[in-house]
């Protein structure tokens, strides 16, 4: 497979380290026009400065897609710039520092904040960028859910659970709403990587007995990277995946 990207403006949500990250440098590599965006800003220079050294090009901004005046603020400057955009990858989620707990021990504002940004922030990014796929006939959106949206989290967090989930059916009944467009929706559920902060944390509370278990539940005998995933986007967001639009593959080494 000859994969390129050239004159492709791709977005890239939770840019700033980790699988979005990864992302950000696979894409620019190929020749697109990457921009990056997370509200942890203090990281993004880090993704900027990693897709020039793999020769592309990166811009990056600090953006909250939760809140939708800075999605649509994000999404007018990125069009003003170049072409409308053709990828948008929904990378931004994951638990937000929190942890597993009983049902009746959640707080409404910790329940509410998980689906915000796993669902909420997605769902804004895809109906900022679609008048312009419209326009373009032409457009691949990629979101990123987890094996948790496929059966049970092993976090434990219900929220996190139902937000993946969630997601996974946002992208079939987007890929039916902008079909007619040219406009594909796939998502990715990502097994268990040690991408980020909140990854490794899990990581370690498994202790040694528990990583080896967790490994050995595995097909392939190995954790899956950063890069494993990002290359899972790149397939869906290349020509040779045109026909595809409504569907979840897991990236998990095997289950």
């Amino acid at each position: 497979m000859n994969i390129r990207f050239d004159n492709r403006t791709v977005v890239v949500t939770g840019a700033a380290h980790g699988m979005g990250r990864a992302m950000c440098v696979a894409f620019a590599s190929l020749g697109a026009r990457v921009w990056g965006c997370d509200v942890v800003a203090a990281e993004l220079e880090g993704t900027r400065a990693a897709c020039i050294e793999a020769g592309g090009v990166c811009e990056v901004r600090a953006v909250d897609i939760t809140q939708p005046e800075q999605v649509r603020a994000f999404t007018r400057e990125v069009e003003a710039v170049g072409a409308p955009v053709a990828v948008l990858v929904n990378n931004a989620g994951g638990v937000l520092g929190q942890v597993g707990r009983p049902l009746e021990d959640v707080p409404p504002e910790d329940w509410n904040a998980i689906l915000a940004v796993n669902v909420s922030g997605a769902f804004y990014m895809a109906q900022a960028v679609a008048p312009g796929m419209k326009t373009a006939h032409f457009g691949r959106i990629i979101n990123i859910s987890s094996g948790a949206g496929l059966g049970v989290s092993l976090t434990g967090i219900q929220a996190y659970a139902s937000a993946k989930a969630a997601l996974i059916n946002l992208t079939r009944q987007l890929a039916h709403e902008l079909g007619a467009w040219n406009i594909t929706v796939n998502s990715i559920a990502p097994g268990f990587v040690r991408s980020n902060a909140n990854t490794e944390r899990q990581w370690q509370s498994y202790g040694a007995d528990g990583q080896r278990a967790l490994v050995e539940n595995i097909a392939l005998r190995r954790l899956g990277t950063a890069d494993d995933i990002a290359h899972g986007a790149l397939f869906f967001a290349s020509e040779y995946a045109g026909w595809i639009t409504g569907q979840v593959i897991a990236i998990d080494g095997g289950k």
